[in-house]
């Protein structure tokens, strides 16, 4: 019979519960777990293991998901600390924040205007370098359990997120 589910996402993956965890573990961690929860091996096993290893194997991938995330993971941790980040409805952020967004989008449009791939990789480049900025600060707000910085700083990950996003999405149509 297969075990129950374990309490969070890090306890599945046999990991501390932090934010700083280390990438080569987690992946090891999920390779180990997925091989043991996953439906073939339970094939000809009675109909509950059976679903019981499918359920097992999507809560693996969904927190493998969520773990390898960094945003992901930050907005896991505030979760299990009764704190929810709600992107969509608090979009409060500080000016100097907005007016960065306002600029990479501003330099995004003229780079695509101008069909310009190096200036949108240089873009993306400095937005990926903001982020690291970010979750390098991250980890020391969630060590000292600084749930509302910590919540606003997922916040603008969130949006870098999006922006990366948006820009290798430019990249590749420009290319194209």
């Amino acid at each position: 019979m297969l075990t129950e589910s374990h309490q969070n996402y890090f306890e599945l993956l046999g990991l501390p519960q932090k934010f700083a965890i280390d990438s080569t573990v987690l992946d090891q961690n999920y390779r180990r777990l997925q091989s043991e929860v996953h439906p073939d091996r339970f094939a000809a096993a009675a109909s509950a293991d059976r679903l019981r290893s499918m359920q097992l194997a999507t809560e693996a991938n969904e927190a493998y998901r969520t773990l390898k995330n960094p945003t992901a993971r930050a907005r896991y941790l505030l979760h299990l600390q009764g704190m929810e980040v709600n992107e969509e409805s608090n979009t409060v952020m500080p000016a100097e924040f907005l007016m960065l967004q306002m600029e990479w989008r501003e330099s995004i449009e003229d780079a695509k205007a101008e069909h310009d791939v190096a200036a949108l990789e240089k873009l993306l480049k400095k937005a990926q370098q903001e982020a690291r900025h970010l979750q390098d600060s991250l980890g020391t707000l969630l060590d000292n359990a600084d749930l509302d910085e910590a919540a606003g700083t997922v916040r603008k990950l969130s949006f870098i997120d999006k922006i990366c996003s948006d820009i290798g999405q430019d990249i590749i149509r420009l290319e194209d």
